[in-house]
């Protein structure tokens, strides 16, 4: 580990930031295998059908509802909660920030504002726990969470729906609202998966996420930022994950497009869309993406394990004597 990798979050946030997407993948894997049936076919099948999509469709929903309620208490009852939600609340140094970011990009700045910066290679104190687009991506999300819970509870019933709402297209409002944000937050999910996995100084995985910051020490011997070296594949594999998550993100939008109505369809019915092959192909190319996003959380989480390990290996081994031997006893 270098100086970079200075450990941000407690146990508890990085096993909720693991089972938060988790369920989230599983919501996008059934959701979009019902909404681009024609496309992602063997995927539907996978999962056992229409009717076994549905029921963990709807079993992940709520598996979101209880683990947002969590968070939501942990965030309200815990010191170190509220301490965390003052962290990611903007303050005066974020806008500040942003204006130097601008400036730095327009050549009128020597360098990013230091609230700017994920990582800074020196003392920990430097680095904030969140920069401003960290904390405009955490507000983004959790919005999304929030409305996507609440129109998808409202849907759970489209019959009873249109009679609580009196006409049909009452009830579809909520349809293609829900639908709406899931395709916005599917492009989302694939470009933070794409930033976050394939970060140059990080790749193939960012340890801060998935180890706490009680195991990663605050001060490192082993250089800085300068003293990293590009990994060989970097090149070729982030090269390859850009244009198949440009691809994947185009091909979704325009798949609900051609599903008649954006994003869902017009008709209480899923499916429906064009049999193309570049189509299905790109929409495909989006789910890869999903699925890599979801491979590098449980390599993340095996990195942890690992790490646990072997720091449990290295508390377990005898101090060596200051002769090079093996310590003694009183007796010797």
């Amino acid at each position: 580990m270098t100086s970079l990798d200075h450990g941000k979050f407690t146990r508890v946030t990085t096993t909720f930031h693991s089972l938060l997407a988790l369920d989230v993948f599983a919501l996008f894997f059934t959701g979009y295998s019902l909404t681009f049936n024609d496309e992602l076919w063997w995927l539907l099948s996978l999962m056992g059908g229409p009717e076994s999509v549905t029921a963990l469709h709807r079993a992940a929903g709520f598996g979101l509802i209880a683990l947002t309620g969590f968070w939501i208490t942990l965030m309200i009852t815990t010191d170190t909660g509220r301490s965390n939600f003052r962290e990611i609340m903007p303050t005066g140094d974020d806008m500040k920030a942003f204006i130097q970011d601008v400036q730095f990009a327009l050549g009128s700045a020597d360098e990013r504002h230091p609230a700017a910066k994920q990582f800074a290679g020196g003392d920990p104190e430097e680095i904030p726990l969140l920069s401003y687009i960290g904390k405009g991506v955490v507000f983004i999300f959790a919005a999304e969470l929030f409305l996507l819970t609440i129109s998808g509870l409202l849907i759970w019933s489209k019959t009873g729906l249109m009679q609580y709402f009196g006409t049909k297209t009452a009830a579809m409002g909520f349809v293609v609202f829900h639908g709406l944000l899931g395709v916005i937050m599917l492009m989302g999910v694939m470009l933070h998966v794409f930033e976050h996995g394939f970060h140059p100084a990080f790749y193939p995985v960012e340890p801060k996420a998935f180890i706490p910051r009680e195991l990663i020490p605050e001060t490192h011997a082993d250089g800085s930022i300068e003293d990293l070296s590009l990994a060989p594949s970097w090149s070729m594999v982030s090269t390859v994950m850009g244009i198949l998550t440009v691809v994947g993100i185009t091909s979704v939008m325009i798949a609900s497009v051609f599903d008649e109505g954006y994003p869902v369809p017009r008709e209480i019915t899923i499916g429906g869309g064009p049999e193309n092959i570049l189509l299905t192909l790109g929409i495909n190319a989006g789910i890869f993406v999903l699925f890599t996003g979801l491979v590098l959380s449980m390599y993340g989480n095996l990195l942890r394990v690992r790490w646990e390990r072997r720091l449990e290996e290295e508390r377990s081994e005898p101090t060596t004597a200051a002769d090079g031997g093996h310590p003694g006893t009183d007796d010797d």
